[in-house]
């Protein structure tokens, strides 16, 4: 995969799993994980740090995007699978690390969260695989 249909499934993806992840959690389910939190006090900031969040973001993007690069489908259905196993796996381990070693989270909320990253990261990935089909098929114009 050459690095401009990278950039771009990885922008296109970046920008859906934000989206997304906005809509998950703090719209839909800020509730389920308030109510499902750990001993810890204090621990979300009043005010998130967006760009923070934002380069997180882009992070599993890129992740998902190289992914269906080795994986060398662009279906939509491949794209999804891909980006529901990524989102689901790396999720699944850093939440199960933060239980082990913090109290964020009760164990349900522990187990939910790998579940609805495995939606949000499998729409992306389906997502990025339509982007980078187009960019295989020639449909997008080059920019130079």
């Amino acid at each position: 995969m050459d690095a401009k249909k990278w950039l771009a499934g990885t922008v296109v993806g970046g920008v859906v799993l934000w989206l997304l992840g906005m809509l998950i959690w703090q719209v839909l389910l800020s509730g389920f994980f308030t109510a499902n939190a750990g001993g810890a006090t204090d621990l979300v900031r009043e005010a998130p740090i967006y760009w923070a969040g934002i380069l997180g973001t882009f992070a599993i993007s890129a992740l998902v995007t190289t992914a269906l690069g080795w994986a060398g489908s662009f279906s939509l259905s491949e794209g999804f699978r891909v980006g529901a196993i990524v989102g689901f796996s790396l999720w699944f381990g850093v939440d199960f690390l933060h239980y082990a070693s913090l109290d964020r989270w009760n164990l349900t909320a522990t187990l939910a969260d790998p579940i609805l990253e495995l939606i949000r990261t499998g729409i992306g990935g389906a997502v990025i695989a339509f982007v980078l089909a187009r960019f295989s098929k020639g449909e997008v114009p080059s920019s130079g």
